[in-house]
């Protein structure tokens, strides 16, 4: 499992990249490797408001269909259309390729309640427990 440092982590399995006021969010390596082959991912539309905590998109895989939610509040800047048509980059390349929107953000203080590298494997761990 890879846990890179320098991104921020939600207990929902999501990855933050924080760049001025701008967050590109993904799922983790933990989350796709516990949804197996992924098959499709829905995005918002650009321009569309997202809140801290609520959903923003699915992701489908061949064993199950999950929610994603958004670590931050804000409004969507860019979506990895890439995903429409390639949806396996999410278990090929979740840190880098598979990256799903970015986000300029409403109150960066939201980041303060997310994990670090090292807090998110530890959560991870305790929850395959």
């Amino acid at each position: 499992m890879e846990y890179p440092q320098g991104l921020k982590y939600s207990r929902e399995h999501e990855w933050v990249k924080v760049e001025g006021n701008v967050a590109t969010i993904g799922i983790t390596d933990f989350a796709q490797s516990e949804l197996g082959d992924v098959v499709y991912v829905e995005l918002p539309e650009v321009g569309s408001e997202v809140e801290a905590n609520n959903t923003f998109g699915v992701v489908e895989s061949v064993k199950a269909v999950s929610d994603l939610y958004a670590p931050v509040t804000g409004t969507v800047a860019e979506v990895n259309d890439q995903l429409n048509d390639t949806p396996e980059l999410v278990n090929s390349d979740p840190f880098e390729e598979a990256w799903m929107l970015r986000i300029e953000m409403s109150d960066a203080s939201e980041l303060d309640g997310l994990l670090h590298a090292d807090e998110y494997k530890a959560f991870v761990e305790e929850e395959s427990a």
